[in-house]
């Protein structure tokens, strides 16, 4: 089982995988569940409009679609996730822009969101998106 990272159509983030993947395993662990296969695919806006549209019949840009595959308590996932910069949409560095934070902790909470998703935390409901920032900025905390 493991944690994997791919870049389609852009330039793949810097971000450090092992730590990354571990601190995956110990956020995931804190809800009870292990990880299994999760891929995570770093793409273009296009990408991942096109992906929404082909999976989801959504014809709207968003930073992350998640494809959820658990079983049981052993999380596993496709996670898509936008970081192509381009101020005009919901991307990583316009979030950051928007929310005053820095890139990097941006891509990490993008990154840990759909972690929670496959943990079972939702963002559509009312209250849930309070909810999963709450979730995100307990994670963010044991980077």
């Amino acid at each position: 089982m493991a944690v994997s990272y791919f870049a389609e159509d852009v330039k793949m983030p810097a971000i450090k995988k092992r730590e990354t993947t571990d601190w995956i395993r110990r956020v995931a662990s804190g809800y009870g569940k292990k990880c299994g296969d999760i891929a995570y695919i770093f793409c273009s806006d296009e990408k991942i409009l096109e992906v929404n549209k082909a999976y989801l019949q959504h014809d709207y840009y968003t930073d992350v679609i998640t494809f959820d595959y658990t079983e049981g308590d052993k999380i596993s996932g496709d996670i898509f996730i936008t970081v192509y910069d381009n101020p005009m949409k919901l991307f990583v560095r316009s979030n950051a822009e928007q929310f005053g934070t820095d890139y990097d902790e941006e891509l990490h909470r993008i990154i840990i969101h759909g972690v929670l998703h496959l943990c079972g935390i939702n963002d559509k409901g009312p209250g849930e998106r309070e909810m999963m920032t709450r979730h995100e900025n307990e994670a963010l905390k044991l980077r």
